[in-house]
């Protein structure tokens, strides 16, 4: 077949099928030249853990009461496949257990924060969540930094992951023109997510990964202390406001959110339906509508109010 050959249409539909279906599985990043035996390397580490507790690696214990043998009859362990060295900058992850000692980690790092900055240090030396194996980027937060207005949703996209910034795909267009009907600024606002991190495949948040995430985004709001606080969608309004019902249920529905003791730590707080869900089902723009004009009129009153 010649070189400069145009591909056959059935191998180029293929083609484009799988890397639609890689893109769809979360696969949208090439990290190494080689492939990588998974298997052969955790048969490595646990011989090497084998060696450093001095157990030979390759010989079973004996499980019953016959001397062993001698040295020269012991069973010398295969020989394994040289495997292609591992691209240089691309180390093995270390695999983190989100157990209650991870929590306590993620809450002291975030409460030792006194700005943004430092909690977004702090995040970012955080490897207490899995989820930042596959992200390619910390989403940590866009806008100002001492808006009256602050807006959670769950997590990163594809888009999001990409760029490191919350809310720029086609949900993140929607929230701008939301914003914009009740003359608000995408700059003047606050937006940021329960995971700063992209779940592979655009899969939600397990509750463990939300869990030890949270800590991050309650100091968060603590350091920016808008006067209102929006949760976009279920999985924000369970994790940061405590709701027990859906989303349609509690949306629209005022209360409070509070990050300390005393009556000003206590802000406006309120659900609303998140924009993607809104691409979904556009029918429901008529109740995101009534929830716009309700968290404008909220925000007149707290801005005469001083």
């Amino acid at each position: 077949m010649a070189m400069n050959a145009e591909p056959h249409p059935i191998d180029r539909e293929a083609a484009i099928a799988l890397l639609e279906w890689y893109r769809a599985a979360g696969v949208d990043a090439v990290t190494g030249e080689h492939p990588r035996d998974r298997f052969a390397e955790t048969q490595a580490e646990i011989a090497a853990r084998k060696a450093r507790r001095g157990q030979p690696a390759g010989v079973a214990p004996a499980a019953t009461g016959e001397p062993p043998r001698p040295a020269q009859e012991a069973r010398v362990a295969p020989a394994r496949t040289p495997q292609p060295a591992e691209e240089p900058g691309f180390p093995a992850p270390r695999i983190a257990v989100p157990d209650d000692i991870a929590v306590a980690d993620a809450r002291e790092r975030a409460r030792s924060a006194t700005t943004l900055a430092e909690l977004r240090a702090a995040l970012d030396d955080f490897d207490g969540c899995n989820l930042r194996i596959s992200a390619r980027s910390t989403v940590f937060g866009d806008g100002s930094e001492t808006a009256d207005v602050m807006l959670v949703g769950e997590a990163p996209g594809r888009e999001e992951d990409t760029a490191g910034v919350p809310f720029v795909g086609r949900s993140g267009q929607l929230l701008n023109r939301m914003l914009e009907s009740i003359g608000l600024e995408r700059e003047a606002v606050r937006v940021t997510n329960t995971v700063p991190w992209r779940p592979p495949g655009n899969r939600p948040p397990t509750p463990a990964e939300t869990q030890i995430c949270l800590p991050f985004v309650q100091r968060h709001i603590e350091l920016v202390a808008p006067k209102i606080l929006v949760c976009l969608g279920s999985p924000s309004a369970k994790a940061i406001l405590g709701a027990q019902e859906g989303i349609l249920r509690v949306r629209g529905r005022w209360t409070t959110y509070s990050f300390g003791l005393e009556q000003c730590d206590a802000i406006d707080a309120v659900a609303m339906l998140h924009p993607a869900y809104l691409l979904r089902q556009p029918a429901q723009k008529r109740l995101a509508w009534r929830d716009l004009i309700a968290l404008r009129e909220r925000l007149a009153q707290k801005s005469t109010a001083g």
